[in-house]
């Protein structure tokens, strides 16, 4: 399979994150920060919440890095969350490059956007939603269902999951990423603000 030829330094190569938004049935807004691995389509979280800051979505990726090991590279629109100086110092210390599209330009993010349409058209257009609460459980229930049971045919009919982990497998004669220790994830937690 693809992974199994791919070396070592091209796992977790691109990571791609977005926000979609929604509404609860009170008309106040949702705002959902997707994170999904370009080469395996699994969607490692979304986060749900009424507003989402810079600090929280270097929380999110923080923790994703911690148990999942950190991308290359990371791609996004140059929305505020995403241009915020806490984020792109963040991301420098993390050593993950930035990959910006032009504004206006979602095509140039093809991967979450086809993301974010099925998230909305099996999930966010047929549910009505009555606190953030709801949506969070919901959202994460799909969120595992898409990783684990839903076949893509770009991945040779195998789930985003499946898929990542012949990748894991594969790189496993490889050297090991860096290990995390209790000194490095607390240093890490105060830098974040956490």
């Amino acid at each position: 399979n693809a992974c199994s030829v791919m070396k070592a330094e091209f796992i977790n190569h691109v990571w791609t994150y977005d926000f979609i938004e929604d509404a609860t049935e009170d008309a106040r807004k949702l705002k959902f920060l997707t994170v999904l691995d370009e080469h395996t389509r699994e969607s490692p979280a979304i986060e749900t919440g009424r507003s989402i800051t810079s600090k929280d979505v270097i929380s999110v990726l923080e923790y994703l890095f911690a148990v999942r090991g950190t991308p290359r590279f990371i791609r996004s629109d140059n929305g505020p969350e995403f241009i915020a100086n806490a984020i792109k110092k963040w991301l420098v210390e993390s050593k993950v490059g930035t990959l910006y599209i032009e504004p206006g330009s979602p095509w140039e993010n093809g991967y979450i956007e086809s993301f974010h349409a099925r998230l909305r058209d099996e999930l966010l257009n047929r549910e009505q939603f009555f606190s953030v609460k709801e949506a969070k459980v919901l959202v994460e229930n799909w969120r595992l269902e898409y990783n684990h049971q839903r076949p893509h045919s770009s991945l040779n009919y195998m789930t985003p999951a499946a898929f990542a982990a012949t990748c894991i497998a594969s790189a496993s004669a490889t050297p090991s990423p860096q290990q995390y220790t209790i000194e490095n994830v607390d240093n890490s937690l105060i830098i974040a603000g956490t």
